[in-house]
């Protein structure tokens, strides 16, 4: 970690924050961030209890991203609840375009033989299809928050355990994929990680150029959500 503090800003920014309140029910309200960072924020307003270690979601607009609760406060009648949140590893701050005039924008990484075991997760909204081998009954059709070559993040209230076996379908192009997949992380309220465990290689790639040039198109290109 850096020895000085990263940039802050003071802002007053509506959000809209969801996950699994202190009794474990699911809750979804609107709030306010104020000083925040490419790395965390201070929520207020918040009317469910919440306790650190908590994993929520804030949306700013269209962008969301998941958060970890460093710290809870009782903050009075206005303010309500008070709480500092960090950014889960991995995850894009969904206020970044607050943060956008001291923090420029680097300059995408050229990809060559070095990169190819590396899949950067693109935060597009790819449409995908997902059963559960243990279940008949469970089949929803959804789009990802983030995608690699390798594995999704798919925002979903109630999301599987982790484990938990899955059949995920997708496109390229007009060719139909079918993948085993298995759930690697689960927030309670917020969604969960997902692996593909069944594409080779070479499908790997053409997934990852075909999600990287979606995000190029929309200008979401980053290569800044880690890799799975």
């Amino acid at each position: 970690m850096p020895d000085k503090p990263e940039p802050r800003v003071d802002v007053d920014l509506p959000v809209r924050v969801f996950g699994m309140n202190a009794a474990g029910h699911p809750f979804s309200q609107n709030a306010h961030a104020r000083n925040v960072s490419d790395h965390g924020a201070k929520l207020s307003g918040l009317e469910n209890q919440l306790k650190p270690g908590d994993i929520i979601g804030v949306q700013v607009g269209d962008k969301k991203g998941r958060c970890k609760v460093v710290w809870v406060v009782e903050a009075g009648h206005l303010q309500k609840i008070e709480a500092g949140v960090q950014m889960v590893e991995g995850q894009q701050s969904p206020w970044r375009a607050e943060m956008q005039p001291t923090q420029p924008v680097a300059a995408p990484a050229s990809r060559n033989a070095h990169d190819k075991r590396k899949f950067s997760r693109q935060q597009v909204p790819f449409p995908i299809e997902i059963r559960d081998e243990r279940s008949t009954s469970l089949h929803m059709r959804t789009n990802t928050a983030d995608i690699s070559g390798r594995g999704c993040y798919v925002a979903t209230m109630l999301p599987l355990p982790v484990g938990t076996v899955l059949h995920i379908t997708l496109w390229l192009d007009s060719e139909k994929i079918t993948t085993p997949a298995t759930v690697r992380a689960c927030d309670g309220g917020v969604g969960m990680g997902i692996e593909f465990i069944g594409l080779n290689q070479k499908t790997r790639e053409r997934l990852q150029l075909h999600v990287e040039k979606m995000a190029a198109e929309s200008g979401l290109s980053r290569n800044a959500r880690g890799t799975f």
